[in-house]
C-alpha cells in the first residue's frame, strides 16, 4: 500500500521543517494525532511506502514504514509518556519541555499514531491528483502511487 503523507512547514514551532528533518535522517518517525479514528489509522502496515510533501508542493522524498504503533483513548498521562520516549524522533528539533508543552495543550485528541520511517530518499517531484479524497486530506491512502501522479 502507498501513502502520501502531507506537511506542513511549521508543524510544532515556528521555523520547523519536518521534510528537511526527514530527509536529513533527524526525524524517523512521523507522528498523527486525532480526535477520531482517520486515515492511516488501521491502514498502514510495515512494508508500506510513505510518500511526503509539504501543503501546496509536489512529492519530494519517500520512505519505507518499519514499524507502527496506534494509541487509543489518550490521557495527559499517556501523551506525555508518548513524548517523552519518541518526542527527538517525532520533531529533532524541539525541546522535550517544548514539545510537553504542546502536549498538555492536546486534550481533544484521543488517537496517536506513530510510524517509523527507513531507507528515506529524495525523489524525483511530482504532483498527484487528488480528486475524490478531499480538498483538506492531510494523509492520503492508495494501493499504487502511479494511479494519482502526474508528471512536473
Amino acid at each position: 500500500m502507498d501513502h502520501i503523507a502531507i506537511l506542513r512547514k511549521a508543524k510544532l514551532k515556528k521555523g520547523d521543517n519536518l521534510l528537511k528533518d526527514i530527509l536529513s535522517g533527524t526525524k524517523t518517525i512521523e507522528s498523527r494525532w486525532y480526535v477520531n479514528k482517520i486515515v492511516p489509522w488501521d491502514k498502514i502496515k510495515i512494508g508500506d511506502t510513505v510518500y511526503f510533501k509539504e501543503s501546496g508542493s509536489p512529492i519530494v522524498a519517500k520512505a519505507l514504514v518499519s514499524n507502527v504503533l496506534q494509541y487509543s483513548n489518550l490521557t495527559p498521562d499517556l501523551v506525555a509518556t508518548i513524548i517523552t520516549k519518541y518526542g527527538k524522533y517525532i520533531s529533532p528539533k524541539i525541546s522535550l519541555t517544548e514539545f510537553l508543552s504542546w502536549g498538555e495543550k492536546q486534550t481533544s485528541k484521543k488517537y496517536c499514531i506513530l510510524v517509523f520511517l527507513e531507507k528515506v530518499e529524495e525523489i524525483l517531484p511530482f504532483n498527484i491528483d487528488k480528486t475524490g479524497f478531499g480538498i483538506s486530506s492531510a494523509w492520503l491512502v492508495i494501493p499504487d502511487i502511479s494511479k494519482i501522479k502526474i508528471s512536473i
